[in-house]
């Protein structure tokens, strides 16, 4: 198998082999980034085909400085936001007053719960808090960086990812006592 440079070169060159060892080898991740910011699986997949034509279309702009994955990364999480300021009319959105705030501590949850059902529960939140967990805690973006991608206000993503991460700690918590019980 042809390591990363090998692939990188074939792309570039617009060799379609290269193309489909490059998305065999990324695509599960690359998905498993898409799915965070979908609605639901179908709309990751297409979110995933757009960037990856954008990673064909621009990868002579790979300068080789950083890891290839993380590049890509980035072109997915742009692909996806651009989707969603896209699509924000066709959204649900849940008011914000309407979600019951309650006063919870930062309580520790390492190794209690599965990657699938912690997705899950992240996947549940309104929209907004969403893309703001998303981008705050797993990609690693600041609150001003986000504020400037999503055409928010910074103190907006602020206070959307701590309604947020309060949510993720109710849910867990539910989860915690349902388990309790069986």
């Amino acid at each position: 198998m042809l390591d990363d440079e090998q692939i990188i070169r074939g792309c570039c060159k617009k060799n379609k082999k290269a193309q489909k060892m490059l998305y065999d080898k990324y695509a599960s991740v690359m998905l498993g980034i898409c799915i965070r910011y979908a609605q639901n699986r179908a709309e990751a997949e297409d979110i995933l085909q757009e960037g990856f034509v954008k990673v064909f279309l621009n990868i002579k702009q790979y300068m080789g400085k950083g890891s290839f994955e993380g590049w890509m990364r980035q072109i997915m999480v742009n692909t996806a936001l651009t989707n969603y300021r896209n699509n924000l009319k066709h959204y649900y959105h849940n008011d914000v007053t309407e979600i019951a705030e309650s006063k919870i501590d930062d309580v520790s949850y390492d190794g209690e719960f599965t990657q699938e059902e912690l997705l899950q529960i992240i996947n549940e939140l309104p929209e907004g808090y969403r893309m703001v967990f998303n981008l705050y805690a797993v990609e690693g973006y600041k609150h001003k960086e986000i504020a400037e991608m999503l055409d928010i206000d910074e103190s907006t993503s602020k206070s959307q990812f701590s309604r947020g991460k309060k949510l993720i700690q109710q849910k867990l918590e539910v989860l915690k006592k349902e388990r309790a019980h069986f």
